[in-house]
């Protein structure tokens, strides 16, 4: 009771009295707090050492079954200081309704019809940003990519005979689940025209032409295909376009419409069983793509295009030509599978932090000495915070803008992960923190974390759930929302190098600091 007392005072001053903390410690830069100041306290701050170690990651879950991921990671990207990374795709394939190669007006006892395909493509729009937010006009950037888009990677389309189930096969009263080193069986050679397709992004690709031609191969008319955002923008999206093969899609589709095979979507799912978007090679580009924004035709897709010629029977009459197209999304349910080469990093003066399923830092502190000599010294708790310098002399060339903190209990085969509790109390102003800082030099300097709340509990005694922290790159999945369950979820690839606490560091070694107020 005395220390929840405490704390309830330390609430209400809080509400009125504010100034910074001035410290001795000319590394760190105090963040604004409000803290008890009288003629009954003094304030003070001091410098905790941490531990900080590597904790490589095996694989993530990346369904979207249970946890509704709507963004997936696609390309090749590779850097000497972090392991590898090829980022495919597994998809099911979304039907329309009444799927008809031939409108039933077009066919009658005069009559014949042929029909000839145009194209087949995979497309995927690119994520894209404004370069001048200001101007709708302003010319694109990419969202996110990582790498060089000039470095080509190879992309196979592969037909994909695993069924991508709901329901777990071993146990039907269990949701299923599919994780990064999940493998998924093909079927035959790959769907694209050119076999290891040179893939490399282009902001310069915002349009193709489709050439419509009859059964005879004369052209007939050319459909410009452009995405736009919305009907009022006139700046076309650019996306990506992989041509695929027109007689297996003869074959598998259009000779099919009428079958049950396309009777129904589950009908369909067990016909046909999804895609795999296969990348590889030695280096190029990754970027994330997203597979449910409110506008349908920014989605990837599998595009076929077709021109129905209508004859009158036993001539070579032409009546008229119908342009038809029919786009089947890349929808239901989906797996990211990371490809990655494994390192094992030395135990050294460093951690390394690298997204999707790479490496994050186990952190521990606080040990059962320091937490006692912490609590006895009946300590007000106005701020804490913990920073991490980076290794400017590795690889900086993707840094995280954010890094994010979580606790977990250390069991190896079901981890109990839940959010540190300045990321829910703190929620409205930044939470935890731990956005990238950049020196003078515009350098990525370091990344700082607000953990007052989850310090103070401990210190007062209002808890003794003390577990290992563990530091990974920001997801825009771990923002709480409904409830302290962490979701261990990334399609993040970027990576850092992080000083750890060995005195090599020097004045850049990994602190814990604690500003707070005592009577005197």
């Amino acid at each position: 009771m005395k220390n929840i007392l405490k704390k309830s005072i330390y609430t209400i001053a809080t509400l009125y009295i504010s100034f910074a903390i001035i410290s001795c410690e000319s590394d760190f830069t105090d963040i604004d707090t409000n803290v008890i100041s009288n003629t009954k306290f003094t304030t003070n701050d001091i410098l905790l050492e941490v531990n900080a170690t590597n904790s490589p990651l095996a694989q993530l879950q990346t369904d979207n079954i249970s946890r509704q991921i709507n963004q997936y990671l696609l390309g090749v990207y590779a850097s000497a200081d972090y392991e590898k990374i090829s980022a495919s795709i597994v998809s099911q394939l979304a039907i329309e309704s009444n799927l008809q190669v031939i409108d039933a007006s077009d066919i009658t006892d005069t009559t014949t019809v042929l029909t000839k395909i145009d194209t087949v493509f995979l497309k995927l729009p690119y994520p894209v940003s404004l370069e001048d937010v200001s101007n709708a006009n302003s010319n694109f950037e990419f969202d996110g990519l990582v790498g060089n888009a000039t470095t080509p990677y190879s992309l196979n389309v592969f037909r994909s005979n695993t069924y991508l189930n709901n329901f777990n096969p071993s146990d039907p009263t269990k949701i299923n689940s599919y994780h990064s080193k999940d493998e998924f069986e093909k079927i035959g050679v790959p769907l694209n025209v050119e076999t290891d397709y040179p893939f490399s992004p282009s902001l310069n690709d915002t349009m193709f032409v489709v050439k419509r031609r009859m059964i005879d191969n004369t052209v007939v008319g050319r459909d410009t295909i452009k995405i736009f955002s919305s009907s009022a923008s006139d700046n076309p999206i650019p996306f990506a376009r992989v041509p695929l093969n027109e007689d297996v899609f003869q074959q598998l589709f259009l000779d099919k419409y009428e079958d049950e095979a396309f009777g129904s979507q589950a009908s369909f799912n067990d016909y046909f069983r999804g895609i795999i978007l296969e990348a590889s090679g030695d280096d190029g580009s990754l970027i994330t793509y997203n597979f449910n924004t409110s506008n349908a035709s920014l989605n990837p897709s599998i595009e076929v295009y077709y021109t129905n010629t209508v004859y009158k029977i036993g001539t070579t009459d032409t009546i008229k030509t119908v342009r038809k197209n029919n786009s089947f999304l890349l929808s239901g349910y989906r797996v990211n599978t990371f490809d990655m080469v494994d390192k094992t990093y030395p135990n050294n003066n460093e951690i390394k932090i690298q997204g999707a399923a790479g490496s994050e830092g186990s952190l521990n502190m606080l040990d059962a000495t320091t937490l006692s000599n912490l609590r006895s010294n009946d300590w007000l708790i106005n701020d804490a915070s913990l920073t991490f310098y980076i290794n400017q002399s590795a690889d900086t060339a993707s840094v995280p803008e954010r890094l994010y903190l979580y606790k977990t209990n250390g069991a190896i085969s079901n981890p109990v992960l839940s959010q540190v509790e300045d990321a829910v109390s703190e929620a409205a102003f930044g939470g935890i923190n731990g956005f990238l800082e950049r020196d003078s030099d515009g350098k990525a300097e370091k990344y700082t974390f607000k953990i007052t709340d989850y310090i103070s509990d401990l210190a007062l005694g209002l808890t003794d759930y003390n577990p290992t922290l563990k530091i990974k790159v920001f997801n825009t999945s771990d923002v709480p929302t409904t409830d302290t369950i962490f979701r261990n979820l990334s399609w993040n690839p970027r990576a850092v190098t992080l000083f750890n606490q060995d005195p090599i560091n020097g004045d850049k070694k990994a602190v814990l600091k604690i500003s707070y107020s005592e009577k005197k």
